[in-house]
């Protein structure tokens, strides 16, 4: 029991210490740039789209979270575990009681924390802006979507230290968002291949959906654009897809990393 008490402890450090240092570096910026073109997307649509504007606000506010959301991971994930290794510092965690699998779950409980952060206050800018402004906005879709663009930013952000564990800052970050885009793209892969006609292709379509992540069950920005609410089911298996994703990156980063050399 006191172990396991220990092991918490060090995983809470760790992850209070990414939490400080990514929050106090960058947040603040990526919530200036947000609030900057909410509102002068805000004042510009009803000029170009005096019918649609609402639907297009609503869009680009829920792009603009997951775009800077996204940045966020791409390159501050890959470089939460290399740093730790460039800067040499990775020696004097090894030779404190630290397990590799505690580091690995502790920078990525910090990152979701700032990611958590991040998005609920580009919610409550997206709030105020449309209560102030007095326009109407599907709520319970919103909030749905923002809480799955944080399981998704999640699952991208264990790829990202998962990849950032056995290459370089660069080539992580590289490798994070190809896996990205290919993730959005898995269920039209499967049928580009399933149109070839060729069992090859198809077969080959069929093992990268099954092996890489379908970041497109966690992307419900169309929906709540159309105030579409999935059902409860639905929105609890694509969760649990999310989630388990996630852990199994993570288990899988953590063997990985405990056969490094340093």
């Amino acid at each position: 029991m006191l172990g396991i008490v220990r092991t918490i402890t060090r995983i809470n450090v760790i992850a209070a210490n990414v939490f400080r240092e990514v929050l106090r570096d960058r947040v603040l910026y990526f919530l200036v740039f947000y609030a900057a073109a909410l509102l002068l997307g805000n004042w510009m649509l009803p000029h170009i789209a005096s019918v649609t504007d609402r639907k297009i606000l609503l869009d680009l506010s829920l792009a603009a979270m997951q775009m800077l959301g996204l940045v966020l991971v791409f390159f501050v994930g890959s470089g939460l575990i290399n740093r730790e290794i460039e800067k040499r510092t990775i020696v004097t965690l090894m030779a404190k009681p630290v397990r590799r699998s505690e580091l690995i779950l502790g920078k990525h409980l910090g990152l979701m924390a700032v990611l958590a952060v991040l998005i609920a206050a580009m919610v409550a800018i997206y709030i105020l802006t449309m209560e102030f402004t007095r326009t109407p906005y599907p709520k319970v879709a919103t909030l749905v979507s923002c809480v799955f663009l944080w399981l998704q930013l999640s699952l991208v952000g264990a790829v990202s230290i998962g990849f950032g564990t056995i290459m370089s800052t660069l080539l992580a970050t590289m490798m994070t968002i190809a896996t990205y885009f290919i993730g959005i793209l898995t269920p039209d892969l499967v049928a580009l291949g399933k149109a070839t006609k060729n069992a090859t292709i198809e077969q080959v379509t069929r093992g990268m959906y099954l092996v890489l992540p379908d970041l497109s069950r966690l992307d419900l920005k169309n929906d709540a654009v159309y105030n579409i609410l999935p059902a409860t089911g639905d929105l609890a298996q694509s969760a649990a897809y999310g989630i388990l994703y996630t852990v199994l990156i993570l288990t899988f980063s953590s063997f990985i990393f405990s056969r490094r050399e340093f």
